[in-house]
């Protein structure tokens, strides 16, 4: 059983965890500089920064994953050398990655012991599972396949399977990222219990009102560099951020005389079966979308927003060509190459693998999206000048940060490369541009960048259709938003009429569900 209560931690006579000029040099490059932290027990405490900060090497090496080059770790006044992070888990630290590491295939029970030393039998250890499930509300069946399980529940096994190893120091990187807000309402209820408890939390947010609601201390880190140590409740989120960036953060306006124009992305009464065992069908998808308008696609990943993007670009094809309409132009059954000829551009979730090569330079992925509707390439001669005029184009308005001219795409940060990502689509200047998750993971001030390109895209006459679990960006820039659950989409209502409270509940199925027993009744 989980002790939640441990003893050492009520004292307070000392930091829990203490790193003391903590310095990271990758050759003459300074990740982390001279950083000094103290967290205590009883404590929420948030690392902040823009991405590249340095805030991911600060968290590797006080998770054992990396050495400092200089400085110090004390673990509750003692010096602590890490020589890896079972050694950390050891000593009573825990992480939830932003990336969950679970196999599909794997039930829920198989997923935790892969990540515990196997001291107890599978039986036992399935039993301890479902007690600290249930003791800190957060409910999983040992027996489910995570396959089945949504977002949400995949992180609880996460955090549970941390909790398990009765941690003293919680190190949480992006937790609400995909989480409906009464999930993520759960998640602070049971974040502020391990608090009572005595345990130690460093929390890793770009989502500055939830810093302000649960943390008791805010750590901003800004080039590798400390720069600030506050109390966040004191602090407004414009405020943080501007600690963050060190400058005010360009504010995100629509543009006052936009016009919608004609129906320019139209997709008529979409279903297609997954191409994975494990993806989502999707049912009867329509909706309309007219130049100098932005829709907004809201849900829990794994709801089909995958499935609906690889239709949209053509990844998947439609049986019937008329499904997916660009342009006045029936597309569905066309290439990813004949829809950008016709003047459609599409940004997908995943930045490495999917959105860029990682180990090709920027220009040579420039070229893999824009040689179809670009002068990249002429009479089957790569035009190299032209490649590079789209890095730096890029690199200059979108405030692409990059050590060289033309680095390889995994070298960037990854707020940078999505900078990059966004910004290659929209300097095409495309009629219709289809976008998943624009800023997840990015700073504030990126996003904003990115964000208000998105505006002055439509302003232009572009329809952009943004697929994004964050609401506070849906409700910053999109005219009207739609809800995906299980492969449904919502009729879509207007951005002024969708409350947190109305889209949570579409993102939970409440009214969903209806419209797809309507449709099996139809069917």
């Amino acid at each position: 059983m989980l002790d939640s209560t441990p003893a050492a931690l009520h004292t307070g006579a000392m930091p829990l965890l203490q790193t003391v000029g903590l310095t990271k040099r990758y050759g003459t490059f300074l990740a982390n500089e001279a950083i000094d932290i103290d967290i205590w027990p009883q404590q929420i405490h948030a690392l902040l920064g823009e991405n590249g900060a340095g805030k991911s090497t600060l968290v590797k090496i006080i998770y054992g994953l990396i050495q400092p080059s200089e400085g110090e770790m004390r673990w509750q006044g003692e010096k602590m050398v890490l020589s890896g992070p079972s050694e950390a888990r050891s000593r009573g630290i825990g992480m939830v990655f932003q990336h969950f590491s679970l196999f599909d295939n794997l039930t829920v029970a198989e997923n935790v012991a892969l990540g515990l030393d196997g001291k107890e039998s599978f039986k036992d250890m399935s039993a301890r599972l479902e007690e600290v499930s249930r003791v800190y509300g957060l409910p999983l069946d040992p027996r489910r396949e995570v396959w089945q399980l949504s977002v949400g529940e995949r992180q609880r096994i996460e955090i549970v399977r941390a909790l398990m190893q009765n941690p003293k120091f919680l190190i949480l990187d992006e937790p609400t990222a995909v989480l409906t807000p009464q999930e993520a309402d759960q998640l602070f209820t049971v974040l502020d219990r391990l608090k009572a408890e005595g345990r130690a939390i460093l929390y890793i947010s770009h989502k500055l009102e939830e810093v302000k609601r649960l943390c008791d201390t805010a750590t901003i880190l800004r080039g590798g560099k400390k720069i600030s140590t506050c109390n966040p409740k004191a602090e407004t989120a414009a405020s943080l951020a501007r600690m963050m960036v060190g400058g005010e953060i360009r504010q995100v306006k629509a543009a006052a005389n936009r016009q919608t124009t004609v129906p320019r992305l139209v997709v008529n009464d979409l279903s297609l079966a997954p191409d994975d065992p494990h993806g989502v069908r999707l049912q009867h998808i329509s909706f309309e979308l007219k130049g100098g308008e932005i829709l907004g696609i809201a849900g829990v990943a794994g709801n089909g927003q995958d499935e609906l993007f690889a239709a949209l670009s053509g990844e998947r094809l439609a049986q019937d060509p008329g499904t997916i309409v660009i342009d006045g132009q029936a597309a569905g059954h066309l290439s990813i190459t004949q829809r950008r000829k016709l003047g459609a551009a599409f940004v997908p979730e995943e930045r490495l693998g999917h959105g860029t090569a990682p180990r090709m330079r920027l220009s040579e992925n420039a070229l893999l999206t824009g040689h179809a509707a670009s002068g990249m390439v002429r009479r089957g001669f790569i035009n190299t000048a032209a490649t590079l005029k789209t890095v730096d184009r890029t690199t200059e308005t979108f405030d692409v940060r990059k050590a060289k001219r033309d680095p390889e795409a995994a070298s960037l940060s990854g707020g940078n490369l999505q900078k990059f990502i966004v910004g290659r689509e929209i300097l095409r200047n495309p009629a219709v541009l289809v976008v998943s998750q624009p800023t997840w993971g990015v700073d504030a001030g990126a996003a904003a960048v990115i964000r208000q390109a998105l505006l002055d895209l439509a302003a232009s006459g572009a329809a952009v259709l943004v697929t994004s679990q964050d609401l506070d960006e849906l409700a910053e820039i999109t005219d009207r938003i739609a809800v995906m659950f299980h492969g449904h989409l919502s009729e879509p209502m207007a951005t002024s009429e969708a409350s947190r409270e109305k889209l949570g509940l579409l993102m939970g199925g409440s009214t969903l569900e209806q419209k797809e027993a309507a449709h099996a009744v139809g069917a």
